[in-house]
This record gives structure tokens, sequence and C-alpha cells, in this order.
């Protein structure tokens, strides 16, 4: 039986700070496999900011030399509001049938499933296990007890709590915004990647000043 770990983003786009989180959890936690699965471009609480087209090539340049990383398309092929977690992680386990699989998360979303914002909640937490990475301002501990529905389905392996050495700051957003005025991201993202979207002229490119390193 392997050990899975699920792990969704808009990943618009991948950036080295997902690689590194990806690879540390694996580590840590011993598992065999991480499956990145991009979320779906209809929903209601993000707008993605490029195709799905190139949000998947991206990935695929940026997990091929890893084995233990692979992708799943399943989310990106739905409308958000008709499929939760709940359903992904269903669908998953019927894909997976003798492995044992773990949604990873950030504390912050942990403390939106305990007070019940996401669907199916309940049924999200009993029938899943979780590997939970600490946010500045929560104590995920106190979150779980905080929380009826957290604390009555902890058995003591629901939620693997990884407190330490593992938050960056540099997100999507950030490289986004750097691409859009003619910054420079150039290492923040895999160099393929950063190639890709000079090529493609994603997320403003076309607009910048000048290309960052060009003589």
């Amino acid at each position: 039986m392997a050990k899975i770990g699920i792990y969704g983003s808009s990943f618009d786009p991948i950036t080295n700070v997902h690689l590194f989180t990806a690879s540390t959890i694996a580590n840590r936690c011993k598992l065999d496999k991480v499956i990145f699965l991009p979320c779906s471009n209809k929903r209601k609480d993000k707008t993605m900011n490029t195709e799905d087209e190139h949000r998947w090539n991206m990935l695929e340049m940026a997990i091929k030399s890893d084995g233990k990383f692979t992708l799943d398309n399943f989310e990106m092929k739905q409308d958000a509001w008709k499929i939760s977690t709940y359903d992904t992680m269903k669908h998953l386990k019927t894909v997976y049938p003798e492995d044992d699989l773990y949604f990873i998360m950030g504390a912050d979303l942990l403390v939106d499933i305990g007070d019940g914002k996401w669907g199916s909640a309940d049924k999200l937490v009993s029938e899943n296990k979780f590997i939970v990475m600490a946010r500045d301002g929560i104590d995920m501990l106190k979150a779980i007890s905080g929380s009826p529905l957290l604390r009555n389905n902890d058995d003591g392996s629901t939620f693997h709590l990884i407190d330490k050495g593992i938050a960056m700051e540099i997100s999507s957003t950030y490289i986004r915004d750097e691409f859009a005025i003619g910054g420079e991201a150039k290492y923040l993202l895999p160099t393929s990647c950063y190639k890709y979207i000079k090529e493609n002229e994603l997320y403003g490119w076309k607009n910048s000043s000048k290309e960052i390193g060009s003589k």
C-alpha cells in the first residue's frame, strides 16, 4: 500500500515554493507519491490568470524530473460549483483503492473546514486523512480542539501536523505581479516555466517595458 499526498492549488503558475513544499512533505511524511491537482477554472472564489492548457503545460515541465510527482486533471475538468474536495477525494480513492491518501492543505483551510465552510465538511473529515502545514498566527491544535467537527473526528491519525520549516512567502501572485511590471522572477519558478511564460507572453509579459537579462 502506497502513501499518496494530494496537493491541490491553482498553480497559476507553479512556483519553486510549490515544489519545495511537495518535496519536503513527501520526505517528512514518507509519501511514495504526490499528486498535483490543479483546480477548476470555474471557481467563484478565484479567477485564473491564464488558460488551463498553459497551467497544465507548466506543471508537466516542473515535475517531470521527480519520480514521486505526478498530475491529475480531475478538478480542472469539473464545474467548480458542482464538486467539492470531498467529491474529489472520493473519486481518487476509486483510482487508488489500495493506497492511503492524504489531502495536503494549509492551517488556514483547516480552520475553514472546522467552521463548516467547505462542502460536505462532515464527511470530508470523517472519511479522509490530512497533512496540515502551519500558517502564521494559527494554532493548529487549538483549531482542532475548538471545532466539534474536527475534534470528534480526530482518531490520532486524521491530522498530520507540520509546524516547522515549511512556510515560505513567495506566491504565484507575487510572481505574476513581477512579470506584469517587467520585474525579475527568474529564480522563483522552474527555468522551463520561466521561459515558457516569456515565450507565450503570459501574465502581462508582453506589456513589460523590457526583457530582464536580455542584451
